[in-house]
């Protein structure tokens, strides 16, 4: 590798570790930015179908259980929605403690990467 004053920077065993483990984890960064924004989508059905239901005078209302709907008390749709808000709730808050946990590896690994290879290395996204 050419540092940017021109002398050569060998690259170990060790740097290449690093460099795939960052690497590894900038995808999974990737992926759980995905995962947050699905599981942010589907808490904001989940409480857009909620305020609906309030607004609702019916007592028995079409809910839908895999590819079927079923008619269900306006009760038992409530209690199901708000287990639902509950799991979804809670796999948010594991999905952003996963990110945070990630980013801190992150960072980690570039400043030990950038103290050695300096600006011949390049970690950021564009």
């Amino acid at each position: 590798m050419q540092q940017g004053g021109g002398s050569e920077t060998e690259v170990t065993w060790e740097d290449q570790q690093n460099i795939n483990r960052f690497s590894k984890l900038n995808n999974r960064f990737h992926e759980l930015e995905d995962e947050i924004k699905a599981a942010k989508e589907r808490n904001d059905n989940l409480e857009d179908a909620s305020n609906e239901l309030i607004l609702t005078d019916e007592e028995v209302v079409r809910f839908q259980i895999g590819e079927v709907f079923a008619h269900v008390p306006k009760d038992e749709v409530e209690e199901r929605i708000e287990q639902m808000k509950e799991v979804t709730t809670k796999n948010l808050e594991k999905l952003e403690e996963e990110k945070e946990s990630v980013l801190a590896q992150m960072a980690e690994l570039k400043k030990i990467l950038y103290a050695k290879f300096k600006d011949s290395i390049n970690l950021e996204e564009d």
